[in-house]
C-alpha cells in the first residue's frame, strides 16, 4: 500500500467521513499517469506504434542489428524511467517518453530473442512471458504488493 503522509493535516478533521475524500484529494495529486480515456488508448497506439518502428529502423532498416539497437536504446531508457520515478508530479511529455522507450528495447529485445537467438515467436514469448513473471515475483516480495 503507498502512504502519502499527512500533507492535509487530516488529523484535524472529524471522523471517518472525510478519510475516503482526503485519500482520494491525495492519490489524484500524486498521481504520475494520465487519465485513462480514449484518446489515452489512441495515444498508447501510436506511441507503441512508434517505439516498434524506432526499433525496427534502427536494427533493421539501419543494419545495427538487434543486440547493437538494444544496446543503443537501453540509456535511453533508463534516463527515461529514473526521470518518472523520481518526478513527484505528472509530466505528460516525460510519461509518453517512457512509454516509446519501453516500446524500443522491448522491441529489439523480443526480435533478438525471436531471431538472433532462433527460438522462434514461441519461444520468444514463453521467456518474455517467464521475464515478466519474475519480475512480478520480485516486485511482490520487495514492496509486499503488485
Amino acid at each position: 500500500m503507498i502512504t502519502f503522509g499527512n500533507p492535509l493535516n487530516v488529523d484535524s478533521f472529524p471522523g471517518p467521513m472525510f478519510d475516503h475524500l482526503v485519500q482520494n484529494i491525495t492519490a489524484k495529486s500524486f498521481s504520475k499517469v494520465p487519465q485513462i480515456t480514449l484518446a489515452f488508448w489512441a495515444i498508447k497506439i501510436l506511441a507503441t506504434t512508434l517505439g516498434e518502428t524506432g526499433g525496427d529502423m534502427m536494427s533493421m532498416s539501419f543494419g545495427l542489428g538487434y543486440a547493437v539497437a538494444t544496446f543503443l536504446f537501453v540509456p535511453f531508457f533508463i534516463i527515461s524511467v529514473t526521470a518518472q520515478i523520481r518526478a513527484r508530479q505528472f509530466y505528460p511529455a516525460l510519461y509518453w517518453t517512457v512509454i516509446v522507450a519501453t516500446t524500443l528495447v522491448g522491441t529489439t529485445i523480443a526480435d533478438f530473442a525471436d531471431r538472433s537467438l532462433g527460438i522462434g515467436y514461441v519461444g520468444g514469448s514463453c521467456l518474455l512471458f517467464g521475464l515478466v513473471l519474475l519480475v512480478l515475483a520480485a516486485w511482490r516480495l520487495t514492496l509486499g504488493s503488485i
